[in-house]
């Protein structure tokens, strides 16, 4: 397996246009418009996000995206995508990208953070349970385009998933 040392850092302004062609060129990805992934960078709301992106070199490998509802004990985080180029799969890039959003989530307050992934999707479930997550429930048919059912995953921050240890998400770099 060939090592990679992949800047993590908050996507910027700049970033969109890359982002958008790389979930584009992602089937199984959430399609948002260029308007939400612009809002993602916006402060402020009800809703909190992140936008990570991971960089070696001159373009764009990965993004991850997060989003945070509530605040206190009542605050919900949620991985909402994670999107690797096809050639760099399976080299621990995905996993850093989910642990910034983790790492993130955890510092704005949530206890824990939850996803949806394809049930016919076995290596992305293999990512997030090796991060921690756990199933904790089932929507049928959630997913269309091909037709799909969800698994929800969970997975307490600060504990079981390991993040809160202190290490910066603006600086980490993927194994």
């Amino acid at each position: 397996m060939t090592t990679h040392n992949w800047e993590i850092r908050p996507a910027r302004e700049r970033d969109l246009a890359e982002v958008i062609l790389m979930e584009r060129n992602a089937p199984t990805a959430p399609h948002w418009s260029a308007a939400d992934y612009a809002a993602v960078l916006q402060t402020g709301g009800s809703v909190r996000r992140c936008l990570f992106v991971a960089v070696q070199g001159v373009g764009l490998d990965g993004f991850s995206v997060g989003s945070i509802t509530g605040s206190g004990p009542d605050a919900e985080a949620e991985l909402e995508s994670v999107v690797v180029l096809d050639g760099l799969r399976r080299q621990g890039l995905g996993s850093a990208l989910c642990r910034a959003v983790m790492e993130w989530a955890h510092g704005e307050g949530a206890a824990a953070i939850s996803l949806e992934v394809r049930a016919a999707s076995p290596w992305a479930l293999r990512l997030y349970g090796g991060l921690g997550f756990v199933a904790t429930g089932r929507r049928p048919r959630y997913y269309q385009d091909p037709t799909d059912d969800a698994i929800v995953m969970r997975c307490s921050l600060g504990g079981a998933c390991g993040v809160g240890g202190g290490i910066s998400h603006f600086s980490q770099r993927a194994p």
